[in-house]
């Protein structure tokens, strides 16, 4: 067993224009000062990194690598979530994906791509620049606006979504290989890997790649009314990364998991801070450790009610108090009375 590394926090949700939110340094001193002792870094934002100078440029990477360290803090991550969503997008979503392309690149899906898999590919060497061995990213999506089989899905789309999602990957996962770094799928709704099937569908269709790994949060899985306890007994092996995050599912007589359109407020499904859903991390960071899990515990914050400050406070601590030490000592060591091989061979009766 392994002690679990944390706790870190994705600065996606926190970026902003206003100090000390407005770039690298200034947010992990606001990080390392609530506790943490790492960061995931969303790629995309380019008040946290310049993707392609660390990529490229080992001695700038080795320099932005120092600083971040210098405030107490590890990168725990990279992450091209928004990248990786537009390396497969289902012409349904052209448009409301296209916000996530430079804007030169929008109302033109084939560049638009192109764009998504070189941003992959930088991802990978700078991972590696940095010393990283994970990476974590959303697989796009081509067959998730058939989820729900009505009007019947004509036969054979399932299965040529997955080849296509497969030929468009298989580079990429080949290009993290070269760099000795996972590529870890955020399993999530909206995402042609959004549950344990599909995660095994894609692993099938590109012949068991070695660097195709998960990332494990619970909160979609509650929403999505799935077991996720048992979603680590059987995914463990798979499971390189880690995003804390509540959430908490209270169907009506009205509405249920798919939610009826409404708000996130008025959804039966919300995520919600640390401590205030309904998630057992206390089973989950058991079994983690159980299984030798030895990555970042990261908190991912989305609220609908209380604040991202309040619940980055909140969420150090939380974290904090559920990593397992984890013990070189069996319990019942104190009552251990020594044996040899001839005494357990006189103990079973055997000559």
């Amino acid at each position: 067993m392994k002690t679990i590394k944390g706790p870190a926090i994705f600065l996606a949700q926190f970026m902003d224009d206003v100090h000390p939110f407005n770039n690298i340094d200034s947010i992990c001193k606001w990080a390392s000062d609530l506790g943490y002792k790492g960061v995931q870094i969303p790629t995309w934002d380019s008040r946290c990194i310049d993707l392609n100078k660390v990529a490229t440029d080992k001695v700038y990477a080795k320099d932005y690598k120092d600083k971040i360290n210098s405030y107490g803090i590890e990168i725990t991550e990279l992450s091209t979530h928004l990248q990786g969503q537009l390396v497969a997008v289902n012409p349904a979503y052209d448009k409301m994906f296209d916000g996530f392309a430079p804007k030169d690149l929008r109302n033109n899906p084939k560049e638009r791509t192109k764009w998504a898999v070189d941003q992959l590919y930088l991802a990978a060497k700078a991972s590696k620049n940095l010393g990283i061995k994970a990476h974590v990213t959303f697989s796009g999506a081509l067959i998730w606006p058939y989820v729900y089989p009505w009007p019947q899905r004509p036969k054979g789309l399932v299965s040529l979504g997955f080849k296509e999602l497969s030929e468009r990957w298989l580079p990429i996962l080949n290009e993290f290989d070269n760099n000795g770094v996972d590529l870890c799928y955020e399993i999530h709704p909206g995402e042609d890997l959004h549950d344990g099937i599909t995660f095994e569908k894609f692993l099938e269709s590109t012949n068991n790649h070695s660097r195709l790994k998960m990332l494990y949060d619970p909160s979609h899985y509650l929403l999505q009314q799935m077991d996720y306890l048992s979603h680590i007994d059987i995914y463990h092996e798979y499971i390189k990364m880690f995003h804390v995050k509540d959430a908490e599912f209270n169907p009506t007589g009205r509405a249920g998991v798919y939610g009826g359109y409404a708000d996130w407020k008025e959804r039966p499904g919300r995520f919600r801070s640390l401590g205030d859903g309904q998630i057992d991390f206390k089973s989950i960071f058991s079994k983690l450790t159980q299984f030798g899990f030895d990555g970042w515990a990261v908190l991912e914050w989305e609220c609908c009610l209380k604040s991202n400050e309040q619940g980055a406070v909140e969420g150090a601590k939380f974290i904090s108090d559920h990593i397992i030490q984890v013990t070189d000592k069996t319990f019942d060591d104190f009552a251990d009375s020594g044996s040899d091989d001839k005494g357990i061979k006189d103990i079973l009766g055997i000559d």
